[in-house]
């Protein structure tokens, strides 16, 4: 900024490069949450934003001034699929770093997924005789599961399949639990409970293409002083003749990875028995006719879009008893 007797303040954070599209809609959870538990248990589980509402509840914050008053909570609904265990991996440590060691798939698996891929079914016995064999090396297990969007209302035919990570225990108990999880159809409501803390991991709204004010909030020039108003004034010396990867540049915004950390499940219900969808359906995604969350405040992405709750990473000390719900309001999005 050649006017300037002064350096400029940052413009816009370097925390999230590269600012690039994701190649996928599925979230990639890089850790898992360490559960100090007696029994192994599932760690995340994958879910499909509804839409939004409001809910009033009593206040729970014993050290706030509106404690035992009535709250009113902006809050998502996510609709959550039943998901099918279809096998689970082991990993191993080398070099301080994790990598597969072996994988196992159940014998029997849904048909949707030869749609992803084709598995080999037939050494699954010797697979798992080696993975016990070897408990001393294994670090790390985790949970291969298949998810339909179908089973939502969804039009896609093709299953999500990924990773979710097993916690808890003893790696022995682990792979245990692994073993009695294959093939078995597994509940949002199995895992989650009302009152916890989440983390929401998705994939963001994508806006295409857009320059530098709307991109990294760089500040628009002053009125006539240049040719161009919405550009960065400067954007390197003259030596080194070079671009910094920190300046400010256009290009791609939205459909990046980002984690919401600590939101609080208010309810999880079955639909069939607590009705949630507003007349007319949600919009854009229609009825929720099965088993479903409802999260305080916003979650990351559009509607429709697998988004991943799973354990907190940094957990937070606080009663988890379930919410007291006075209200929850289903007033007609559709006017």
């Amino acid at each position: 900024m050649g006017h300037r007797k002064h350096s400029s303040p940052r413009r816009g954070s370097l925390a999230f490069i590269p600012r690039a599209r994701k190649k996928s809609f599925i979230p990639r959870v890089r850790t898992w949450a360490k559960v100090s538990s007696d029994k192994p248990i599932l760690l995340g589980v994958p879910t499909f934003k509804a839409g939004s509402l409001h809910v009033m509840t009593t206040d729970d914050r014993e050290k706030t001034p509106n404690f035992g008053k009535p709250l009113f909570n902006a809050s998502t609904v996510m609709a959550a699929a039943p998901i099918t265990v279809i096998g689970f991996r082991a990993y191993e440590s080398t070099n301080g770093e994790l990598h597969a060691f072996a994988d196992v798939y159940a014998k029997e698996l849904p048909k949707e997924v030869g749609r992803k891929f084709k598995i080999n079914l037939k050494d699954a016995d010797k697979r798992l005789k080696f993975i016990s064999d070897s408990i001393s090396r294994l670090k790390q297990v985790a949970a291969l599961v298949s998810v339909k969007p179908k089973d939502v209302g969804l039009s896609q035919k093709t299953p999500y399949i990924f990773e979710v990570g097993i916690g808890g225990a003893d790696i022995k108990a682990q792979v245990e639990y692994a073993k009695s999880l294959l093939g078995k159809t597994i509940k949002a409501s199995d895992i989650l409970k009302p009152g916890m803390m989440v983390d929401a991991i998705a994939i963001t709204k994508g806006k295409g293409f857009e320059g530098p004010v709307t991109r990294m909030g760089v500040k628009r020039k002053q009125h006539k002083s240049r040719k161009s108003v919405r550009a960065v004034g400067v954007i390197g010396p003259w030596h080194p003749s070079t671009i910094m990867y920190t300046v400010p540049r256009a290009g791609q915004m939205g459909f990046h990875q980002r984690v919401d950390m600590h939101k609080k499940i208010l309810a999880i219900a079955n639909a069939k028995e607590k009705p949630i969808t507003p007349a007319g359906g949600f919009l854009h995604f229609g009825i929720v006719n099965d088993e479903y969350l409802i999260l305080k405040g916003s979650v990351p992405g559009p509607v429709r879009r697998i988004v991943t709750l799973k354990v907190p990473v940094r957990p937070i000390k606080f009663k988890a008893e379930p919410p007291k719900i006075l209200q929850v309001s289903t007033i007609s999005k559709w006017s």
